[in-house]
């Protein structure tokens, strides 16, 4: 489908979404349809697992435009995020230079140090990261991963390129995007990002799915998963979230990797053993691991 039809209107992009495997609610396709029509970032915040990054990856593949992914940690500077210069072949670009000026003396006109600054400061020794990328290859869905990890340094340098859509390089000049990127910012809220970013986005919450719609998640993904062994999971999963105090309750991804782990071993429905010999698929903490196993033995045995 044409990427004008499936961006006519929310409807039809929770419909081309769906095509691709992600089962986005009203909310979700409605903002994100918004995003696009205002050339507005879309900022989606919620809990580990809940398909934050997974939309971008949706989107990617409905737009067919390539996905440009900028993973966030600690630390990161906007260098690692805009572009660098490849150093080591600067330098053998130089000696280069130097040795054959030296084997042929006289046969090579006298080179200025402004002309070899200038030549070694070439696009062809420019290393593009992943927001310079972005503002070249739009139109493209540039994904900002986990932009909670980053510092106030970088989420400032963040506001100023998505204000503009240029970037400055002070030895070759602005790139501007003819097309501003589609840019999805995700965070798990590991702290508040600062009110100056959130304005410049739109901004959605995530929550986990309801029953039905996990569900449908589960098949939709994995269709070759037993559609019994499917209903009890979900079942379960659910009540995990509400009914135990898990310090990381399983959010949908792990709902989808605990699935996969069952039909690897072959069942067709979910009994005490098998849940708690796959319980690593879902679970990530020996705390919860413990509660888990109890609940387990209370729900299953039933």
């Amino acid at each position: 489908m044409p990427a004008a039809d499936v961006l006519a209107d929310p409807g039809s992009l929770r419909a081309g979404l769906a095509g691709t495997g992600y089962l986005a609610d009203d909310g979700l396709s409605t903002v994100a349809w918004l995003a696009h029509s205002l050339q507005r970032p879309l900022l989606l915040e919620g809990e580990p697992g809940t398909g934050k990054t997974a939309l971008a990856e949706a989107l990617a593949e409905l737009l067919e435009v390539p996905l440009v992914r900028l993973q966030c940690y600690e630390g990161i500077e906007a260098s690692q995020a805009l572009y660098d210069w490849d150093f080591p072949r600067q330098i053998l670009h130089l000696r280069a230079v130097e040795t054959a000026a030296a084997a042929v003396p006289g046969a090579f006109p006298a080179v200025t140090g402004q002309d070899l600054e200038a030549d070694l400061f070439d696009e062809r020794f420019l290393l593009a990261r992943p927001v310079l990328r972005a503002l070249r290859e739009a139109p493209c869905v540039l994904l900002v991963d986990e932009v909670d990890r980053a510092d106030d340094e970088f989420e400032a340098f963040l506001l100023e390129v998505l204000s503009t859509w240029t970037v400055t390089i002070p030895e070759l000049g602005t790139v501007r995007a003819q097309t501003p990127p589609y840019v999805v910012l995700t965070s798990n809220r590991t702290r508040e990002l600062h009110d100056a970013l959130k304005r410049r986005c739109l901004y959605h919450w995530i929550q986990h799915p309801g029953l039905e719609r996990e569900l449908a998640i589960v098949r939709t993904r994995l269709p070759q998963v037993d559609e019994a062994l499917a209903g009890q999971l979900v079942a379960l999963v659910q009540q995990l979230r509400t009914d135990e105090d898990l310090v990381k309750p399983p959010g949908v991804a792990e709902t989808l990797d605990w699935a996969r782990a069952l039909h690897a071993l072959g069942a067709s429905r979910l009994d005490p053993e098998t849940a708690a010999r796959t319980l690593g698929a879902a679970v990530k903490y020996r705390e919860d691991a413990e509660r888990v196993r109890m609940a387990l033995e209370r729900t299953l045995t039933r």
